[in-house]
Order: C-alpha cells, then structure tokens, then sequence
C-alpha cells in the first residue's frame, strides 16, 4: 500500500524519492548531449540535480523542525512528483536554484517562533530571499512573508529596519561582483525582468493535466487545512498560518513570472506539499488517498510518455 509505504519518513524511503526525481531529471536533461558530450556541461547538470535535492532535504527539514506537518514522507514525495510533472521546470537552472533560496528564507522565517536570535534571523531571511531575486526577479514579492512574520513574531520597530540593511548588503555585494567579473555596473535594467501574461501554453494537454490535478489536490485538502490551524495552540497558529500566506505569494510570484511554462509553479509546490501532507497524514478516506497518490505518481510517468 502506498499509503503504508510514505507514512513514514525513513531513510529508505527518502532514497525512492530522491532516485525518482533523479531519473527524471535526467530524461528531461539528456537532449542536451545530442551534439556531443560535454564536461563542463554534466558538471554544471549535477550541480543543480543536487540544488534540487537539497530542496527536497531542506522542505523535509522545515517540516519537521517547526511541526508543520507529521514525520512521514509525503511533503518530500509530493514536492518531488510536482516537480517532475513539468519537465520545463527541471531544465530551469535559474528558477531550481532561486526555490532553494527561498527555502533557506523560508526556514528563518518560522523559526522566528522560538523568539530567539530575532534581528540576525529576519536578515537571514531577507538575505536569501534577495539572493533568490538574481535568479528570479519576483521573488521579490516574498519579501512580504518577512515582514508578515516581523509583524507576527517581532513587531518591534528596530526589527522592521533590518530586511533594509539584508537588501543594501545584497546590492552592494551584486555590484561589486559586476565591477570585479564584468567590469560593468548593475543596474535595475539588469535585475528587473518583465512580466508575461500570457497563460496561453496552459491550455496544452501537457500543462492542463497537471494543473488541473494539481488545483484539484489543492482545493480538496485547502479545508482540511484550515481544520488544522483552528486546532491548533496558539503559538503554532502563527506558522502554519504563514505557509497558507505562503501559497498566496506563490501563486503571485508564477502570475508575474517572465515565463509560463510549468517552472515558474516550483514556489508553489513548497506550501502546496506540506498542505496536502497534512491530509494525507490524517486517518479518514484511505482508500480515496490510495487512489490520489496513484494517480500523482502515475501522471508524470504518463506525461512523459504519451505527451
């Protein structure tokens, strides 16, 4: 039974999943050895395979510190199917690397619960988030969670100064780099990318399957959600409450997104895996769960396939 299977996170189970997202990673990528092999080129391709599955450990690792979701592996596999479901994604070098910065952002900013080491914590996580910006721009729009989580966590005003200094010492690290490596200013025109809205490309058959899948799983286990954060104490409130914020940013950030073919969802898939997880982790509807979680691993194996 799957179901039995990812209900608990061990080191076995990690390694299926990791293999999984590996193969496919690798079928997405292989084309570009059609004009001959190239070492540079396998080096820079294993390089973010391993950014993608250091993701993967770190959304692991967010989960289980904060308790945002139970010890089992369904936030991994979920966040791994999602992503191998759009082979677009898995040759975005740039968008790989920028979720991983996000991430790093992501897990300062709930541990800004523990009220501890507040102010280096709040420039840690604007820190990464400005990194995450050279590689896609509108990641930008996550600088919001920050000053959510200050206005959640520590709403003191020495504390809502300290994202600015994170953002200057990024620019002015950016710049000098540019000077020293290119011998040329960065500017604004050169950090900015402009937004596309065009959807068009999400009414092929490849998209749509699973997007619609995907939107599906969301709205069905949203409620479920929202169950759990009224359950909770009140000192978790506060975090959960930060991935459903989480998921509204997301979803702004692919909207703003110079490109619309699948990668641009990767953000998306952080806070949908662990909303989702928590109602697998539940203990009603086993069968009905059985039938999704075939459905997830099936799809991008059928997609890859037959589309």
């Amino acid at each position: 039974m799957l179901t039995s299977f990812f209900s608990k996170s061990k080191p076995f189970n990690l390694a299926v999943i990791i293999l999984l997202m590996s193969l496919f990673y690798i079928g997405a990528n292989i084309n570009d050895w059609n004009n001959g092999f190239d070492w540079l080129e396998l080096v820079e391709k294993t390089g973010v395979l391993l950014v993608l599955v250091l993701s993967l450990l770190v959304l692991n690792f967010i989960a289980k510190k904060n308790e945002l979701t139970k010890r089992s592996a369904y936030k991994t596999l979920l966040f791994a199917l999602f992503c191998i479901s759009f082979s677009s994604l898995l040759q975005n070098e740039s968008i790989i690397i920028a979720n991983l910065c996000v991430l790093f952002g992501l897990r300062r900013i709930v541990s800004l619960k523990s009220h501890i080491a507040v102010q280096k914590k709040i420039f840690d996580a604007t820190f990464w988030i400005c990194i995450a910006t050279l590689y896609h721009f509108w990641t930008v729009l996550f600088l919001i969670l920050v000053f959510l989580a200050i206005l959640n966590f520590a709403a003191a005003f020495k504390n809502w100064l300290v994202p600015l200094t994170a953002f200057l010492a990024v620019a002015l690290l950016t710049v000098c780099y540019h000077l020293i490596a290119n011998d040329s200013f960065y500017t604004f025109n050169d950090w900015y990318q402009t937004s596309n809205f065009d959807f068009s490309q999400y009414g092929e058959i490849g998209m749509l399957i699973p997007l619609s899948v995907f939107l599906g799983l969301l709205l069905w286990t949203l409620f479920q959600y929202f169950s759990a954060i009224q359950k909770a104490s009140i000192t978790r409130r506060p975090v959960l409450s930060m991935i459903l914020f989480s998921l509204g940013i997301s979803a702004a950030v692919a909207i703003f997104s110079p490109y619309k073919n699948g990668s641009e969802l990767i953000f998306f898939f952080v806070p949908l895996s662990i909303i989702s997880s928590n109602y697998f982790d539940g203990k009603r509807d086993k069968l009905f769960k059985e039938i999704i979680l075939a459905t997830l691993i099936l799809m991008p194996i059928i997609l890859a396939f037959f589309v």
